[in-house]
């Protein structure tokens, strides 16, 4: 009998570009798991994993979680993937990253989102996102039912520091900086 062929996926963008509703929807027409760092990284802190802690640690510092960390968890989750297709979204980041998981599966299909500096600047500073959940807000295109309040607990949403006009520009400057040598990787 054939093995199902397992397909792999990535969906490579800056911030604000849409890769998760992308990769959702990637997900859902094509049978394939959604794996996103951001989620994965929430449910490790909030499980106080290893790697949760480490994370934790490095974001109440301000600092992005350094790539092993997540490269390690999102490694380890695609071991377990041994029957299903999937689609990576916030992974990989960095070369490093896209050499790790180059290294240790195969990736099918990379899709990578190009989306005007502005559009993007626009998108990140109407940005609100529910802390527990991860779920976003988009004032301008996808806002919540009551201004300011999550739509399905409630609790207040908050605008990330890095969301904030300042930040978004020198965001999106060391994105494109460090995503170049990924993007030609799989050129």
């Amino acid at each position: 009998e054939m093995a199902s062929k397992i397909f792999g996926a990535v969906v490579l963008g800056p911030p604000g570009s849409g890769k998760g509703t992308i990769s959702q929807r990637l997900a859902q027409s094509f049978g394939l798991q959604h794996l996103s760092s951001g989620d994965f990284l929430r449910e490790n802190m909030a499980a106080d994993t290893e790697a949760g802690v480490l994370a934790k640690k490095c974001i109440e510092k301000g600092h992005l979680v350094p790539d092993h960390v997540i490269t390690r968890l999102m490694l380890t989750r695609l071991e377990s993937m041994t029957r299903h297709s999937w689609v990576l979204d916030g992974f990989p980041r960095t070369l490093a990253q896209a050499n790790a998981l180059n290294s240790s599966c195969k990736v099918d299909l990379v899709v990578s989102l190009n989306i005007p500096f502005e559009t993007l600047k626009e998108r990140l500073s109407t940005r609100w996102i529910h802390p527990a959940s991860g779920r976003m807000y988009n004032m301008e295109f996808n806002p919540p039912h009551v201004e300011g309040v999550d739509d399905i607990t409630g609790e207040p949403l908050i605008q990330h520091e890095d969301d904030k006009p300042e930040a978004v520009v020198a965001r999106l400057r060391h994105y494109r900086d460090i995503a170049k040598p990924v993007i030609d990787l799989y050129k």
